[in-house]
């Protein structure tokens, strides 16, 4: 099972627009607001579906809710291809987030799982980080395939089409996953068995203060991920059209060399990341200890990027963003840990879905804003978000004992 959740994960990861994302929607003559629009109406769509996809997944088949996660991509993924008009487009951002639903948390818990069967409950941090490596694998092989097809097509938009391949794959290797995976309870499907689900999960949720923490801090640090990360791609554009070794390339073949490069580097360093993240908690003590020094990172990361942002110093703020994915990857697998064991085998599905929708909560709310700025101000304001997220949350866990895991 390892192969196949490694393979899951590599496949899923197969997203060729996502290097281009910004860019493609740039190119069908957007602004940074009205992208930000969409990233909020898809993180909207997860917020929506996210908690009933993951009592759903619990009470009635995980794989059935991986499958309908892998078709709404693929739903996405031709309407984002196929039309401009920004209705459109956010009807494509909206099936985006179904498939985010339906699959975050879902796959997690369906690994936590195995390794309960198995015996291995104490490597959670280690057996994630290392699915999470070969995901990571997959957007570095998926960057350069990516940066071919855009040097080869010449535009960014086409490349939505080719992500639907790997996916169609992906999904018959979900649905073909072992059915004691699924953990389901019996009995016929109603809305009353999922409401009354959902009020179990959230009536332990709010009656535990380490568990609320745990969340509240991966709101924080994925949700400003989630908002920040793709600005990379017109930084790393603007570096592309000045710098001189690239001067031969036409405009935007150039852009998918140096897109395609970065990208690549960037995803093999979180595959890194990500599966030394345990080794973190070790030297630290606990998962919790190594939080507080993954929050300290960011800081310091954040604030380092202020003067670049503002100065357009490119190259040390696409540094920048890579030590900030870095630190994202380590992170991960650590609230995964936190939470993992802090909640029962049958709410592990549901609880991490109210995590995935806490960071979406987060997302809409700032991803338009942010935009705006971004239109009007320029990068700068990226990293001053940074900054207040951070903050907030170092002095947040300074006011809270350390908890042991």
């Amino acid at each position: 099972m390892m192969f196949r959740f490694s393979l899951y994960g590599f496949l899923k990861n197969q997203r060729y627009f996502e290097p281009f994302l910004y860019l493609a929607f740039l190119e069908k003559g957007l602004s940074y607001f009205e992208i930000g629009i969409l990233v909020a109406i898809r993180f909207v769509s997860v917020n929506i579906w996210e908690v009933p996809s993951g009592a759903l997944a619990d009470l009635y088949g995980r794989r059935k809710a991986m499958v309908m996660a892998f078709a709404a991509y693929i739903v996405c993924f031709i309407t984002l291809a196929l039309f401009s008009p920004l209705p459109l487009l956010a009807a494509g951002m909206f099936f985006m987030g179904i498939g985010d639903a339906f699959r975050t948390g879902t796959h997690k818990a369906m690994i936590l799982t195995w390794l309960e069967r198995e015996g291995r409950a104490g490597e959670k941090t280690k057996v994630y980080g290392y699915t999470r490596s070969w995901s990571k694998v997959g957007s570095a092989v998926s960057a350069l395939i990516a940066g071919t097809l855009v040097f080869m097509q010449g535009n960014y938009v086409s490349i939505f089409w080719f992500a639907t391949i790997p996916y169609a794959i992906d999904l018959i290797n979900l649905a073909t996953y072992p059915a004691f995976l699924d953990v389901k309870r019996s009995g016929r499907v109603e809305m009353r068995g999922v409401l009354g689900h959902l009020k179990e999960t959230w009536i332990r949720l709010l009656s535990h203060r380490e568990t609320r923490t745990v969340i509240v801090e991966a709101m924080s640090f994925h949700g400003l991920y989630e908002t920040c990360k793709d600005y990379l791609q017109p930084i790393v554009m603007a570096f592309a059209l000045t710098a001189p070794f690239l001067a031969g390339i036409e405009g935007s073949k150039r852009t998918a060399v140096l897109i395609g490069i970065v990208y690549s580097l960037l995803h093999l360093l979180e595959s890194v990341a990500a599966r030394k993240s345990h080794t973190l908690s070790e030297k630290a003590g606990s998962d919790d200890r190594a939080a507080t020094f993954i929050w300290a990172a960011l800081a310091v990361v954040m604030l380092a990027m202020l003067p670049f942002l503002r100065g357009q110093a490119l190259l040390p703020a696409i540094a920048g963003f890579v030590v900030l994915a870095i630190l994202n990857n380590v992170f991960r697998p650590n609230v995964v840990s936190r939470l993992g064991g802090m909640t029962q085998e049958n709410l592990r599905a549901t609880v991490l879905s109210v995590e995935s929708q806490a960071k979406a909560i987060f997302v809409m709310i700032v991803a338009p804003g942010l935009g705006w700025l971004v239109d009007h101000y320029g990068f700068m304001p990226i990293a001053v978000l940074g900054i207040l997220v951070a903050g907030s949350m170092i002095v947040m866990r300074a006011r809270s004992p350390v908890i042991a895991n």
